[in-house]
C-alpha cells in the first residue's frame, strides 16, 4: 500500500498521460478508467504541452528524450508529475531533484499505480511499492525448468513474456532479451492469451497491469459474457 484511505479518495483526479507506446498507453489508459481516474489527455511527444486542467501528468520515463529528466522540471510547473520508470533507466532521485512529486516502476500492478496518481494528486508522498503481484512480475525464470502452472495460472516465463508485452516490446525484442526464439515468445502469448482469456495485446497488457495470473483479463458481463 502507498497511504492509508482518506475522504479524498472519492474526489474526481484528472489525469493527463504522457507514453510513445500505443499498447501500454492502452493497458494504463484502462487501468486509471477502472479506478475513477479521468483520463483528460493522452500525449506521445514530450514536446506537446500537458491539458492545463490535469490534477497530475504521469510521464512513461521511456518517452523523455535520450532517458534526459529535465523535461521533467517543465511538466512539473503545471501539476505535480508522477514518473513511470522502467528497471531503473534512470534512477528515481534523478527525476525527484528534476521536481517529480513521485516515482514508481513500470513493472508494478496497474492497482499500486492508481494509487500512486491519487496519493500525487492529492500531494502525499508514495513508497516503493512491494506487494507480491509486482515481485512475481520481476522475479526471474528458467526456461529450462519452467513447469506448467495449473487452473489457468502462469508459469515463471509466461509471467516474464506478459510483462514485456506490458512494456510496449515487440515479440522479437522480447525474444532477444529473454534469449529464445520468437517462434516461442509466440507460443508462450498463445498460451497466455489462452490462460488469461485476452485478445489481444491490450487486454494481455491491462492483465499485467492488474498484476492478474488467472483467467480474468475481461470482465465478466451479465449473461456469463465478456467484455
Amino acid at each position: 500500500m502507498y497511504f492509508q484511505r482518506t475522504h479524498w479518495e472519492n474526489e474526481v483526479i484528472r489525469a493527463d498521460l504522457l507514453s510513445s507506446s500505443p499498447i501500454y498507453l492502452v493497458g494504463l489508459i484502462q487501468i486509471l478508467k477502472d479506478a475513477g481516474i479521468t483520463v483528460v489527455s493522452v500525449r506521445t511527444v514530450v514536446d506537446s504541452e500537458p491539458f492545463w486542467v490535469a490534477d497530475v501528468i504521469v510521464v512513461d520515463a521511456e518517452t523523455l528524450p535520450g532517458d534526459d529528466p529535465r523535461p521533467v522540471a517543465a511538466m512539473a510547473a503545471c501539476a505535480p508529475v508522477l514518473i513511470v520508470n522502467h528497471d531503473h533507466v534512470v534512477e528515481p532521485e534523478a527525476y525527484l531533484r528534476a521536481g517529480a512529486a513521485g516515482v514508481v516502476e513500470r513493472r508494478e500492478p496497474g492497482e499500486c499505480i492508481a494509487n500512486a496518481v491519487r496519493a500525487v494528486a492529492a500531494g502525499i508522498a508514495i513508497a516503493p511499492c512491494t506487494c507480491t503481484a509486482a515481485e512475481q512480475l520481476s522475479a526471474p525464470a528458467d526456461a529450462e525448468a519452467d513447469p506448467e502452472a495449473g487452473a489457468g495460472g502462469l508459469s515463471g516465463r509466461e509471467a516474464q513474456v506478459l510483462r514485456h508485452i506490458s512494456l510496449g516490446l515487440t515479440h522479437g525484442q522480447i525474444a532477444t532479451r529473454l534469449g529464445i526464439s520468437p517462434h516461442t515468445v509466440d507460443t508462450y502469448v498463445k498460451r497466455i492469451r489462452s490462460k488469461l482469456g485476452a485478445g489481444n495485446k491490450a487486454e494481455l497488457t491491462r492483465a499485467a497491469l492488474l498484476g492478474r495470473d488467472h483467467k480474468a483479463a475481461r470482465p465478466a458481463l451479465r449473461g456469463g459474457r465478456t467484455a
